[in-house]
């Protein structure tokens, strides 16, 4: 029995001694040895054998890249300001010896060192540089605790600030100073809309009075064209109407002498004439009353006397004067046939093809907008067309077709001594 305990207690004493001789250290850690209380050596991702009661694994350092987040930091800025400050530190451990050996808590140090180096970067700098600032406080904050963590082992990778927070009374002003700043933008953008707006609308207003003085320059010189045409034509048809009435009056004179010549008429026919010619003489307004003269047939007697001749019966009759001459005929100005010629002037019409061409013209910096359709021109006005030729002038030796002052369009009829 006391065999079997003593075989069990070598048995146990050998698995310890077994289990105390094999560490197994995983990668990614390492494994700082000691021996008798002095570093040995340092084993990273493998087994390691041990001597038994001589050596012994002083600590395991984990050599990832770690991630350690401070709590915030009061932090007084240049300009007396305090700031609660959140930073995370990015650091790997290079050398397991020195971070076990050099330094009790590496992290401790660590975080001590970035809140007074934090501080001394911060106190230099406004709370607006600082604000904006933070890529320069961060290569700051990174370039001292990368030098002064090189002995420990370590090898800083960034610094970050996570946050930065001003005091309440701070971030309230802050916020209506934002305010203020977007209002005033905003303000400045409505004054640049208001300003462009207000430009556009005088650009337009310049463009369209300009167009609409072209076009009562245009249409003024249209109109003056028009009314010096239509006064000509109006006053050449008036010419030519009154040349024509002098004709016929000339004609009609001309044909009741020569009927009273060849009807000699005797005393009764001329106190018959002037006897139906006496109401119509006193038919004017301002004659009330009318005396016929008591010696009104001693009257008629010496009027027959004077300008008659006594037959053999006793009665006077009026004998025309021998006049062995040929009858007088009205000849005709060779300047008179083209009062009669309708054809438009040329001139006239390269004058109105001008100013219409200079009409369609657009303005510069415009858009061309089509031409209103003019109105109808009046029944006593003429109005040119333009043609690509002008109009082939009509024979001043051939008399008109139509009267020029007859609306109807009666045919001209000339006088029997027209073109003799």
């Amino acid at each position: 029995m006391a065999v079997l305990i003593v075989a069990a207690v070598l048995v146990l004493l050998v698995v310890v001694v077994v289990f105390k001789s094999i560490a197994l250290v995983p990668q990614a850690e390492a494994a700082v040895i000691e021996r008798l209380g002095r570093y040995s050596r340092t084993v990273s991702g493998q087994l390691t054998f041990l001597v038994p009661f001589a050596d012994r694994i002083r600590a395991k350092v984990d050599l990832r890249e770690r991630v350690v987040s401070f709590p915030p930091q009061p932090v007084i800025t240049q300009d007396n300001l305090t700031l609660q400050i959140d930073s995370v530190v990015y650091f790997q451990v290079t050398s397991p010896q020195s971070a076990v050996y050099e330094i009790s808590n590496y992290i401790a140090a660590v975080e001590q060192l970035t809140v007074t180096t934090l501080r001394n970067v911060v106190g230099g700098m406004t709370l607006e540089e600082t604000l904006t600032s933070r890529d320069q406080i961060n290569n700051q904050l990174r370039g001292v605790l990368d030098e002064a963590t090189g002995r420990w082992g370590l090898r800083v990778a960034r610094v970050e600030l996570k946050a930065i927070d001003p005091p309440p009374s701070i971030q309230e002003s802050m916020e209506k100073q934002m305010k203020a700043d977007r209002e005033k933008r905003a303000m400045i953008l409505t004054a640049e809309g208001t300003r462009e707006s207000q430009i556009k609308t005088a650009e337009g207003a310049k463009q369209a009075q300009i167009l609409a003085a072209e076009g009562a320059k245009q249409s003024a010189i249209l109109g003056a064209e028009g009314e010096r045409q239509s006064r000509i034509l109006r006053a050449q048809g008036e010419r030519a109407a009154a040349y024509l009435q002098a004709q016929g009056q000339a004609k009609a004179i001309e044909k009741v002498f020569a009927a009273i010549k060849s009807g000699k008429p005797t005393p009764e026919l001329l106190a018959y004439q002037y006897m139906q010619t006496l109401p119509m003489v006193a038919r004017g307004d301002a004659n009330k009353v009318w005396l016929v003269p008591s010696d009104f047939g001693k009257a008629l007697e010496g009027f027959a006397k004077s300008f008659g001749s006594q037959g053999e019966d006793g009665v006077f009759r009026y004998e025309p004067p021998a006049d062995d001459s040929a009858p007088v005929k009205v000849e005709d100005d060779s300047d008179v046939a083209d009062w009669f010629d309708t054809a438009s002037d040329p001139t006239i019409e390269r004058a109105v093809r001008a100013a219409e061409a200079t009409a369609r013209q657009p303005v510069e910096g415009l858009t061309p907008t089509p031409l209103q359709r003019s109105p109808e021109p009046s029944p006593h006005q003429q109005v040119v067309a333009p043609t690509e030729s002008a109009p082939a002038q009509q024979d001043p030796a051939q008399p008109p077709a139509y009267r020029p002052d007859d609306p109807h369009g009666r045919p001209w009829q000339p006088p029997e001594n027209y073109r003799q």
